[in-house]
């Protein structure tokens, strides 16, 4: 704090910044790291239940427990798909749900095509704010160090003396900037690659249900 107090306005001005970026980078970290712990874990459960169960209107009833799941919405969106299209075949009194103008299994498709990248962009939501906290705070903690240092040396040139005593003070002033970009960059990038690397095993996740969904309406419905 003393070190803090003694810094001059921009220098001030650029840990402020600094400590901006690393009170939101740490609140997102542990949001997220909650939002993906639960998908991961509903997401297990839910796929348990559903290759135990193996009727989706047993299934589409039970959602709500596992609401924080991807592959709940998947499944939402391709049942909703499939009743609407199994509506549409009753009414014209058609021979399979995947009859030509209806589109049948392609609507299908492109509901879990939807559904998946919406919950991609979801569970994606403020990661591009950790990718730039560790991109761009240790050249902003540069910048702090570079106007202090020129600060000092002016200081320096203004006094006339080199001495330790006199250069120590603005250099360890300088140096603080360095020091909180890289607290605010380190965990940021940590938490970035770590809730990356968690994103990628759910979207393999989210397209091998897909696949699944879709093998398992073409052999339940088709030719019905």
């Amino acid at each position: 704090m003393s070190l803090f107090l003694g810094t001059g306005l921009v220098v001030k001005l650029v840990l402020l910044i600094l400590l901006y970026f690393s009170v939101v980078s740490w609140a997102i970290i542990f949001y997220k790291f909650r939002q993906v712990h639960r998908a991961n874990r509903e997401s297990e459960r839910f796929m348990d239940f559903f290759w135990k169960t193996k009727r989706f209107d047993a299934i589409n009833a039970q959602l709500d427990r596992f609401a924080n799941s991807p592959l709940t919405v998947l499944f939402n969106e391709g049942y909703g798909e499939l009743t609407k299209l199994a509506a549409k075949r009753e009414e014209k009194e058609e021979p399979g749900v995947f009859s030509t103008e209806l589109g049948g299994i392609d609507n299908i498709a492109r509901a879990l095509r939807r559904a998946t990248t919406s919950e991609i962009t979801r569970l994606e939501k403020y990661l591009t704010f950790l990718a730039t906290t560790g991109s761009t705070a240790p050249f902003i903690g540069l910048f702090g160090t570079v106007w202090g240092i020129m600060t000092a040396f002016k200081g320096i040139g203004e006094t006339g003396s080199a001495s330790l005593a006199v250069v120590a003070p603005g250099i360890a002033e300088a140096l603080i900037a360095t020091a909180i970009g890289l607290v605010a960059a380190i965990p940021a990038v940590m938490g970035y690659n770590h809730f990356q690397n968690k994103l990628r095993v759910l979207i393999a996740e989210m397209d091998s249900f897909s696949t699944e969904f879709l093998n398992i309406v073409h052999r339940t419905f088709a030719g019905k």
